[in-house]
């Protein structure tokens, strides 16, 4: 057994950020490459985007499901955000968790801040842009909403901008590379917090250095005879 026991507990980490921001692509390259991470799947009431999938991307249900769902206590928090439902679905979180697996949650601002209320102690990442000019050109490429509905996001995204001090960290999505090396950087110094300590064993390493120091001790009284007897 080692010096220090810390908590087997996975940590809970919630990404947030402006629409456009990159977010579902950074967090979905890190659990790709990291057999202990999971990407807890939200389930939203907006439309299915070209590309996306049903269980992948998001669980996609009417507004009336995702309000039934609500009643029914389904979700660890939910928000509306631009005109439609987001929600974190409870099921298997707590699981993962238990089980070392860290548990990453992509979510709107306010869905995070109702995480920060139940779970204070969740690691929260804000994703900022490299500026604006490019994250309203990353809306556009994406080539899924009006012009109209990409300057509603546009001006969300201006204003979410300035809840980033509310966060744990910020780390700015220029390259996908250097983003996921930063979040890798983050989750390892958390992992090494004095409050992931569970126990500290010392019993066996004091008697081990008493038994050193005499053991010097005593050698260092052989070396003094030898010379004496020179």
């Amino acid at each position: 057994m080692g010096l220090i026991k810390t908590k087997k507990r996975g940590s809970l980490i919630v990404i947030s950020g402006p629409s456009g921001v990159g977010k579902d692509t950074i967090v979905n390259e890190y659990v790709k490459n990291h057999d202990d991470a999971w990407l807890s799947i939200s389930m939203t009431s907006r439309p299915m985007r070209k590309g996306e999938k049903e269980g992948v991307n998001y669980y996609y249900v009417t507004e009336e499901e995702f309000e039934k769902n609500i009643e029914e206590g389904f979700f660890l928090e939910y928000a509306k955000y631009v005109n439609n439902y987001y929600g974190t679905p409870k099921k298997y979180i707590n699981e993962k968790l238990e089980n070392g697996i860290d548990v990453f949650l992509v979510i709107e601002i306010q869905g995070a801040a109702k995480i920060k209320e139940l779970i204070p102690e969740a690691i929260f990442i804000f994703l900022f842009p490299p500026s604006l000019k490019s994250l309203k050109s990353r809306l556009r490429n994406r080539g899924t909403d009006s012009e109209e509905k990409i300057n509603q996001r546009f001006k969300t995204a201006y204003k979410e901008l300035n809840e980033v001090t509310k966060y744990n960290y910020v780390v700015v999505n220029d390259e996908i590379e250097n983003t996921l090396k930063k979040i890798e950087a983050i989750l390892i110094s958390e992992k090494c917090r004095c409050d992931r300590i569970e126990e500290v064993n010392l019993e066996n390493e004091e008697e081990y250095m008493h038994e050193t120091i005499l053991s010097d001790k005593d050698m260092q009284n052989v070396v003094v005879e030898v010379k004496e007897d020179m």
